[in-house]
């Protein structure tokens, strides 16, 4: 059975940092394209990084230069490294798998993000 637990959220302030993590258990993150999402009160659940199995990654417009996705292979887990947090990025932070070829995709349980002004 897949899980992705996730770690790392917290209240930050503005500007501050954070870099969330996501475990991985029952399958490789070299096998899946990996990525983050982020839904905040009120709106849809948006993609912000993603790093395939092949180690390519894309950003979602608002964070890119700012969030940085990466995966580190002997320990199973991605991070995602959040720098210059902004108002705009409250939310809950999903990590999601998407195991190639076969197409399961799995979900984390979600941390949160706040960041004060």
């Amino acid at each position: 059975q897949v899980q992705l637990v996730e770690s790392g959220g917290g209240l930050v302030q503005a500007g501050g940092s954070l870099r969330l993590s996501c475990v991985v258990s029952g399958t490789s993150v070299r096998l899946n394209s990996m990525g983050w999402y982020r839904q905040a009160p009120g709106k849809q659940r948006e993609l912000v990084a993603v790093v395939r199995s092949g180690g390519g990654t894309n950003y979602a417009d608002a964070v890119k230069g700012r969030l940085i996705i990466s995966r580190d292979n002997d320990k199973n887990t991605v991070y995602l490294q959040m720098n210059s947090l902004k108002s705009e990025d409250p939310a809950v932070y999903y990590c999601h798998a998407v195991r190639e070829w076969i197409g399961r995709e799995t979900w984390g349980q979600g941390t949160q993000v706040t960041v004060s002004s």
